[in-house]
């Protein structure tokens, strides 16, 4: 029997994935969760063979759960189910050790079947999703210039930024325009914009 822990934070669709998970012979679901601070202790509770995790949940988020897990039960394996289907998030899924990702839309069928993989050490991985993230381009801009540019689309301020960076406002000031230019955008909202649709932020 393949022991399943899943963390959904929308209910239907968690007692959805459950009722469909409990129709397969050789799957039982042995923890049912909403919130990404109670993965990693389910876990050590309930010992699953395999994880199901979405990325976008209260508290921790999937990854970031995967990542712990990987530490405190490796032998535990995880499959992102997702429509957060960026590439950036799949390379940053890939290097958390991840054994599949999914997106939510998968049939039940290959859901289950992904499940059984997984168990038998294959990664699994949303073909569409792995054609994007080796199509997708490489960023240009620098960690820096990212952090920067991360922080205007949170809606903080250039002297706010500065201080949160421990950077002079001018330092800021240099950066955006050196990131507006490599991105060949309009002003720093278009930047933004230019930078989140390719997965850069």
């Amino acid at each position: 029997m393949i022991r399943v822990l899943i963390a959904e934070d929308m209910r239907l669709l968690r007692m959805a994935l459950t009722s469909l998970l409990e129709l397969e012979a050789d799957i039982e679901v042995v923890a049912s969760l909403e919130t990404g601070d109670a993965i990693v202790p389910a876990s050590l509770e309930a010992k699953p063979d395999v994880a199901l995790l979405d990325i976008d949940l209260p508290g921790t988020d999937g990854i970031s759960a995967a990542e712990q897990m990987y530490e405190l039960l490796p032998s535990c394996r995880v499959i992102i189910v997702t429509n957060l289907g960026l590439p950036t998030h799949l390379r940053r899924a890939l290097n958390a050790r991840i054994s599949g990702f999914l997106l939510k839309d998968t049939p039940p069928s290959r859901l289950a079947a992904s499940i059984r993989a997984v168990m038998n050490d294959e990664r699994v991985i949303d073909p569409q999703l792995a054609l994007s993230a080796l199509e997708s381009r490489k960023s240009p801009l620098t960690e820096r210039e990212t952090q920067v540019l991360r922080l205007v689309a949170e809606g903080v301020d250039a002297p706010q930024i500065a201080r949160t960076l421990f950077l002079s406002p001018g330092t800021v000031r240099n950066y955006l325009t050196t990131t507006v230019n490599k991105l060949r955008a309009r002003n720093r909202i278009d930047a933004v914009r230019i930078a989140a649709e390719e997965g850069w932020l």
